[in-house]
């Protein structure tokens, strides 16, 4: 493995962050290029470059990370929000450290976005 990502160095604390939201397995900070008025980052405290890196024994971990974008939907009290894993350079992945944007209070409809 490369550098420490960003993200790495954020939980580590080289580089200080507000931190919304963190507990043993992840962080989450506001994403500082937002694309919604609400653009949260969950971040996992496990560095896995991507999604596609995730072995059996992380299934607990992606799990939590849908239940911390749960509880903060709740927190926030949010009407609705998306949930977004880039995987890949090609998909738009631009820090190779695994995390899931969550997006809200943004008009973001269905259309057009599986083609």
């Amino acid at each position: 493995m490369g550098e420490p990502s960003v993200f790495s160095q954020i939980i580590s604390g080289d580089i200080p962050a507000e931190k919304i939201y963190e507990d043993d397995l992840c962080v989450v900070i506001e994403d500082r290029a937002p694309q919604a008025p609400i653009h949260l980052l969950i971040i996992p405290r496990k560095p896995l470059v991507n999604l596609s890196d995730a072995k059996s024994e992380d299934k607990g971990l992606l799990g939590h990370l849908m239940w911390v974008a749960a509880e903060l939907g709740r927190r926030l009290r949010l009407e609705g929000f998306r949930l977004v894993v880039n995987n890949g350079r090609s998909a738009g992945q631009t820090v190779f450290h695994l995390h899931v944007h969550l997006l809200a209070q943004k008009k973001m409809p269905e259309q057009g976005l599986a083609q």
